[in-house]
C-alpha cells in the first residue's frame, strides 16, 4: 500500500518547492508532463482518426470523455506504481521519487524564466524578440503587439499560471502526493491541448475543459487570497485594490477561475488587463479587469513575477510553520 503521513507529505512538498526554486523545470524528453502531452496527441489521433474530421456533437463529446478519463487514470496509476515500486526497494527511495515527481508538477522557476525572457529584449528595445518570446507562452497573435500589450500578455499568463503551475499542483500533492498532483497536471495539459471553444474542439474538448475548471475551483480562490497577501508584502502593490478588483471583475472573465488571479494582480498593480486579442485571425474581446491608473510597462512583468515568488514563499512558510507546530 502507498501511504504517507501528513508530516511526511509536507516535508516532501517543501523539498519539491526548494528543488523547483533551485533547478526549475528542465525540458527532458522523459519529463512526465511532456509524456502526458505526447499521450494526449496520440490518443486524440486514435479516437478521432488522422483527419480529425468532426462527428456529431454527442459522438465527439463521448470520445472526449474517453480521452479525459483514460489520461487521468493512466497518469495517476503510472506515478502510483513507480512510487510504490521505489518504496519496496527502500523507503527513502520512495520519498525521493515522490518528491521529484511533485517537483515536476510545479513550475515557479520556469514561469519566472519564461517571463524574464520577454523582459530582457524589451529592456534592449528589441521588439521583434520580445514578440517572439511572448508568443511562446500565449496563444494569441503577437506579431503586432507593442510594449504595453506584450506586458499585458505576459502578466496575464504569469497570473493565471500561479494557479495552474504552482498552487493547484501543491494543493493536490498535499491531499494525495505525487499521483494526485500528476492527475491534476494531466487535467491541466488536457485543457491546454484540447479544451478550446473553437470548431475543432468545442465538443471533443468539452470534458477536458470542464474537469480542469472543477479541479481549479478551490485552488483558484486560494490563490486569490494568497495574491492579496502577497500584495501586502510587495512595494507599490495594493492589497485593498486587489480585493476590490476580485470582487468587481473576476466574474467577468469567461473562465470561472482565471479571472481571480488576473483581477487580483491587475488591482494590486493598478493596471488594466484584458482587452482585444487575436487568435488565428479571429478577434476576441476579453473583459477588462482592474483600473488603468497608469500605463503598463515591462516593470509590471517583474512585479508580477515577484508576486508569484511571494506566493510560493508563503506556501513554503506555511508548511514550515505547520511542521514546527506538530513538533511542539
Amino acid at each position: 500500500m502507498l501511504y504517507y503521513s501528513w508530516n511526511e507529505t509536507a516535508w516532501m512538498l517543501l523539498a519539491a518547492i526548494v528543488l523547483d526554486w533551485w533547478i526549475g523545470d528542465p525540458r527532458w524528453p522523459t519529463h512526465p508532463v511532456i509524456r502526458i502531452g505526447q499521450w494526449i496527441g496520440w490518443c486524440e489521433s486514435v479516437l478521432r482518426g488522422k483527419t480529425g474530421s468532426p462527428r456529431p456533437a454527442a459522438a465527439e463529446r463521448g470520445r472526449g470523455i474517453v480521452l479525459t478519463a483514460l489520461t487521468l487514470a493512466i497518469s495517476f496509476a503510472v506515478i502510483w506504481l513507480l512510487i510504490w515500486g521505489a518504496k519496496q526497494i527502500h523507503p527513502w527511495l520512495g520519498y525521493a521519487v515522490n518528491t521529484w515527481f511533485i517537483s515536476t508538477t510545479i513550475a515557479i522557476k520556469g514561469l519566472k524564466d519564461a517571463a524574464m525572457q520577454v523582459v530582457r529584449p524589451l529592456e534592449q528595445g528589441n521588439m521583434e524578440d520580445a514578440r517572439k518570446y511572448v508568443g511562446y507562452i500565449v496563444g494569441r497573435n503577437t506579431s503586432q503587439l507593442d510594449e504595453s500589450e506584450i506586458t499585458r500578455a505576459t502578466v496575464e499568463t504569469v497570473a493565471e499560471n500561479t494557479v495552474d503551475a504552482v498552487v493547484s499542483p501543491l494543493f493536490y500533492a498535499l491531499l494525495g502526493g505525487a499521483p494526485l498532483a500528476m492527475l491534476y497536471r494531466a487535467a491541466n495539459t488536457l485543457d491546454s491541448m484540447v479544451g478550446y471553444k473553437n470548431d475543432k474542439y468545442i465538443h471533443f474538448g468539452w470534458a477536458s475543459a470542464r474537469w480542469d475548471d472543477v479541479m481549479n475551483w478551490v485552488p483558484a480562490r486560494l490563490t486569490g487570497m494568497l495574491l492579496v497577501l502577497a500584495a501586502a508584502f510587495r512595494k507599490g502593490s495594493s492589497p485593498v485594490r486587489a480585493v476590490q478588483a476580485i470582487r468587481r471583475f473576476a466574474r467577468l472573465h469567461p473562465s470561472p477561475n482565471s479571472g481571480i488571479p488576473e483581477s487580483a494582480v491587475a488591482g494590486a498593480l493598478g493596471i488594466e488587463l484584458g482587452g482585444t486579442n487575436v487568435y488565428h485571425g479571429r478577434t476576441s474581446e476579453r473583459a477588462r479587469m482592474g483600473w488603468p491608473l497608469r500605463e503598463r510597462n515591462r516593470d509590471d512583468i517583474v512585479r508580477t513575477v515577484g508576486m508569484l515568488y511571494t506566493v510560493s514563499y508563503m506556501m513554503a512558510g506555511g508548511l514550515v510553520c505547520a511542521l514546527c507546530w506538530t513538533l511542539l
